[in-house]
């Protein structure tokens, strides 16, 4: 340690928001530069390095290694229309201009790049299945980068990508690939499931995430007891709680005046929220290539849920049909006053019905004439219920869908909740976790090659898309993640497969001869044996080194001190807090037996 960069420190930046991020940087694995930007310390390079090589273990046969190009054209994202939705919509993409003009992005994925790679390289599907991943960097813009490793704008990923003639096939390297992931971290040894999950601007039908349990964990895991339901709250389905019956029993207007809220109105009109469909208006701002449009969406939900916000705008975006396309780049609750023709006389808010008319909107070119009408199945099976009746101070009471109103596209968007039953058994109620989201595996199916002409020649003859899949594993955040779940109060805890170091020989004395010879001659056995070991001959006390070892973590810790007159050490295991004493001729053999026990 003597020669080696090993800064530790008593206390973190103020800035640190989580035990994870204190503890990497108190124990110099990292150092910030910035806002999202860190640099990796010798320690740090060790670990990821590890852990890049027990990813390579487990993805053995399952993929080819290549690499892609930070630098990718515009072009390529153009072709599969994913453009303005990084550059408006997430705002998340790096781009700049090259000295010739030409626009570039810094790559935050490569889903494009793997596309054009092989539309060349697959002619038939004898080519196929192809599977290619690479580790490298990534970049994004994150808008709030936060939780040190967490959310950056640089960090380092695995990101692979395959190709297949059938979704059979996909769908059988999805599920092996997911099994790979299960096995890392399950040697890691860290708390883990595995959930449901949205696509995002990934997109695909299908896909998987892999969350590491952890309170500091920016999404929510809903999960049954009985291991038959996970998914994340972005995601999450629930059945409904059984409403009573409703106390309309016919259709009135009710006059409820300052009840514009759902338990004011619920108040006045003597009924519980579960009874009243309340409708919420926002705004859906698209990108075409003839400028942006507007579109008003009103959204009908049972009074006592909530919108989904991921549902919402997969459910809007789905639909852009409706206006002639284009791609979705916001969806915020509504700004009427950009779109409505007389908000002083024509917009009741707090009094809105599912039946609206579309004359309350101006009649311009960047305003779509029409609502997009929604509403969740849980508003949808309601009978006999209340609702605004477009009349500020006024609702409607013993409303019926077809009968009284006609019932929007239904369609799912709320957001299920801990209590919630699950769907699948309503003796199941949902459970809730916070979780890291440290893997992600898509069935992306023919959404990029359809797009960008990546075909290939079927066993019948015809031409035809590839099926294609998309995984992904964050190194650094996994590593921040372990960190986060394994450290205690002391330090980190790093599992021994991808500590930095697996022993350190602290010296107590470097005074002493007798210590310093013995330690200098078993730090030459431990690396004769191919166990990584790291020598603390710092001319600092006892006490310090003690409190430097359990910072960084090392899974070992072999004391060479005063017992060394009778020929004995101690050994420290970092995880249990077990200390034992054994003679020196022993350390070698010892260790190398318990380096080999997983989770030692």
């Amino acid at each position: 340690m003597s020669q080696g960069l090993f800064p530790t420190w008593r206390e973190a930046p103020a800035d640190a928001e989580t035990r994870g991020t204190v503890m990497l940087l108190r124990a110099g694995y990292v150092r910030k530069l910035g806002s999202g930007l860190y640099a990796n310390l010798p320690l740090m390079q060790r670990t990821l390095q590890k852990l890049e090589a027990l990813i390579r273990q487990e993805l053995e046969g399952l993929g080819q290694e290549v690499s892609f190009p930070v630098l990718q054209p515009e072009q390529l994202w153009q072709e599969s229309g994913r453009w303005a939705a990084y550059t408006q919509a997430e705002s998340i993409m790096f781009t700049v201009r090259d000295r010739g003009g030409r626009q570039l992005a810094l790559g935050p994925t490569h889903e494009e790049v793997a596309v054009v790679t092989v539309r060349d390289l697959i002619r038939s599907y004898r080519d196929l299945p192809l599977s290619v991943y690479q580790i490298g960097r990534k970049f994004r813009d994150e808008l709030r980068p936060r939780f040190g490793l967490l959310r950056t704008r640089e960090f380092t990923m695995k990101d692979g990508y395959s190709f297949h003639a059938s979704p059979e096939d996909l769908h059988a390297h999805f599920e092996a690939t997911a099994d790979a992931y299960g096995r890392l971290l399950r040697r890691l040894g860290v708390e883990w499931r595995s959930v449901e999950a949205d696509s995002g601007h990934i997109g695909g039908a299908e896909s998987r995430e892999f969350m590491v349990l952890s309170a500091v964990g920016e999404d929510e895991v809903l999960w049954t007891a009985d291991g038959r339901y996970a998914a994340n709250a972005e995601r999450a389905v629930a059945g409904s709680v059984d409403v009573t019956p409703s106390p309309f029993v016919q259709r009135q207007r009710q006059h409820t005046p300052g009840a514009g809220t759902v338990a004011a109105a619920c108040t006045l009109l003597g009924c519980k929220s579960a009874h009243m469909v309340k409708n919420l208006l926002y705004d859906a701002v698209v990108a075409r290539s003839d400028g942006s449009l507007r579109v008003p969406v009103l959204v009908s939900l049972r009074g006592d849920h909530s919108v989904n916000p991921t549902k919402l705008w997969n459910a809007v975006q789905t639909r852009s049909r409706t206006w002639g396309g284009g791609t979705l780049i916001s969806l915020d609750t509504a700004h009427s006053e950009s779109w409505a023709q007389d908000q002083a006389a024509g917009l009741p808010l707090g009094y809105v019905g599912p039946d609206l008319p579309d004359t309350v909107l101006a009649r311009r070119a960047d305003v779509f004439p029409a609502f997009l009408r929604l509403c969740d199945g849980g508003a949808a099976a309601l009978r006999n219920f209340a609702t605004g009746a477009n009349e500020p101070d006024w609702h409607l009471s013993g409303v019926n869908w077809g009968v009284d109103l006609a019932c929007p596209e239904v369609t799912d968007l709320r957001q299920a909740q801990a209590g919630d039953p699950a769907v699948h058994d309503p003796a199941q109620m949902l459970q809730s976790a916070r979780g890291i989201e440290v893997g992600h595996v898509f069935q992306l199916g023919t959404r990029y090659t359809t797009a960008m002409n990546a075909t290939f020649a079927a066993a019948d003859g015809t031409t035809q898309p590839l099926q294609m899949g998309c995984f992904g594993i964050g190194v650094t955040r996994l590593a921040q993640a372990i960190a986060e779940q394994l450290s205690d109060a002391r330090g980190l805890v790093w599992p021994t497969c991808i500590a930095p170091y697996e022993v350190v020989l602290t010296i107590v004395d470097m005074s002493h001869a007798g210590q310093l010879a013995a330690a200098t001659t078993l730090y030459g056995q431990l690396r004769a044996a191919g166990i990584d070991v790291l020598l603390d001959d710092r001319p600092v006390r006892a006490g310090a080194k003690f409190a430097d070892a359990d910072l960084l973590g090392v899974p070992y810790r072999v004391t060479l001190g005063r017992r060394l007159e009778g020929g004995e050490v101690e050994v420290h295991c970092r995880r249990s807090g077990e200390v034992r004493r054994l003679t020196l001729d022993n350390v070698v053999a010892d260790l190398r037996v318990r380096l080999e026990t997983p989770l030692a």
